[in-house]
């Protein structure tokens, strides 16, 4: 993931509550999944047993913690303070990303449609605050949308295999409820990603030096590029990569609720 290199130490710095990570599904990503999804445990976790309800407190601490962040990115900084508020949108995505890790190695749907659900709407709040960082961001994306559609298949989408908890079908998985409000998400996550990737701020550093390297590459294009808005270079990639926003969950979303969300996105997208 783009951003700072992960410190050792786990997620919780600073917050002591002491019930620490032993047991835990590890967040290191498994090298089989093009989305760096670590692969779930073989059965979910038993609703109301022990190790959910470890999951379920760690990762809604871990997200608490992430808001925090990010509403200490708008104050001044206090020395004392042991929660940092955010500098730039990679760090936002590197923390998220490891919360998905965790949820997905839980292999408990109970688990994964909410709290995912609730990640993916913090993350179309916390993108406006920030620089664009165009590859942290749509890593991520790429890796929220493996998620979903594989939740709302009851298989992942790239394997095949059946997922734990959908031994018995799709009864485990989104209900209408959840499919309508993962609908509005995605719609809003893919008109929200265009508006901003096209706002002509400044990327974050490491987007910048990735746009030195391509200059370096072809100075016969590097006068008339100099001083130019920084995404007029990429436009139309950026659009293509966010005409993919979710391009999955879409497809097994209309399976579902049987409607023709696919166009509507796609022409909320081109009038964006």
């Amino acid at each position: 993931m783009a951003g700072s290199p992960r410190q050792p130490g786990g997620f919780l710095h600073g917050h002591g509550h002491g019930h620490g990570h032993g047991g835990l599904p590890s967040p290191a990503p498994s090298s089989a999944s093009s989305s760096n999804l670590p692969h779930p445990r073989n059965n979910a976790l038993q609703p109301g047993s022990n190790k959910e309800d470890m999951v379920r407190r760690y990762v809604d601490e871990k997200l608490l913690y992430v808001s925090r962040r990010y509403v200490k990115k708008f104050g001044d900084p206090d020395p004392g303070d042991t929660v940092v508020g955010f500098k730039s949108f990679g760090e936002v995505c590197k923390e998220l990303d490891g919360v998905v890790n965790v949820l997905w190695k839980s292999g408990t749907p109970g688990l994964q449609i909410p709290f995912l659900l609730r990640l993916a709407s913090d993350f179309t709040q916390y993108v406006r605050s920030f620089a664009p960082s165009p590859k942290a961001s749509f890593d991520l994306l790429h890796k929220l949308d493996h998620c979903f559609a594989s939740l709302l298949s009851g298989q992942d989408v790239e394997t095949n295999e059946t997922l734990p908890g959908f031994e018995n079908g799709l009864r485990a998985g989104m209900t209408t409820t959840d499919m309508v409000r993962c609908r509005s998400l995605v719609e809003q996550t893919r008109v929200l990603m265009v508006e901003v990737m096209s706002s002509g701020d400044g990327g974050e550093q490491e987007e910048e030096d990735a746009d030195e390297d391509e200059d370096e590459d072809g100075d016969e294009d590097g006068d008339e590029m100099a001083g130019g808005p920084a995404w007029d270079i990429d436009e139309d990639e950026l659009h293509l990569d966010a005409a993919r926003i979710y391009e999955n969950t879409i497809v097994h979303l209309g399976k579902r609720l049987g409607d023709s969300l696919g166009s509507g996105a796609d022409a909320a997208t081109a009038n964006a």
